[in-house]
């Protein structure tokens, strides 16, 4: 049951996100790049959307630079039954990926790994990696991904 203090919190959320939004905005717009660091924080699975896709759902936790990280980002997915959240690709920056629920595989260095809740997942930088839901039900899993002042820039 959603409570009144559940509706305060993602008000709360919402307007501190859409705050710094504005201010990546404007920052954007005065040609400066620079957004200010993320400060400690609580992000209440509550109160972040489950945003609907093709193939499930996202929430979208954080996205911004932190004090020693170009770019911290923090994302939820749920796929359906039988889905692939995307073909296999890599890119520069490293990510992990921590299954919450559900059975998936994992193409870790051209080989595809069978997991389940409580497993995680590293991508290495620049590797070719995918995950897709081999399970009867839905599968969750976290995505945190970053990017340093040595990530190799994309192409590299």
């Amino acid at each position: 049951m959603i409570t009144r203090r559940d509706v305060a919190v993602a008000a709360i959320t919402t307007l501190a996100l859409l705050g710094a939004a504005g201010v990546r905005s404007l920052a954007a717009q005065a040609g400066q790049q620079q957004m200010p660091a993320l400060q400690s924080a609580v992000f209440d699975w509550n109160a972040i959307p489950a945003t609907p896709t093709k193939v499930g759902s996202v929430r979208q936790f954080v996205k911004g630079p932190t004090a020693t990280l170009e770019q911290l980002e923090i994302h939820v997915t749920t796929l359906n039954a039988g889905e692939t959240s995307h073909p296999p690709h890599s890119h520069p920056n490293e990510e992990l990926v921590i299954v919450r629920e559900g059975t998936v595989e994992a193409l870790v260095q051209g080989e595809w790994k069978r997991v389940g809740p409580g497993s995680v997942v590293f991508n290495a930088s620049n590797q070719l990696h995918g995950l897709r839901n081999v399970g009867a039900g839905p599968a969750t899993y976290y995505v945190i991904n970053w990017t340093t002042a040595v990530t190799p820039k994309a192409g590299q």
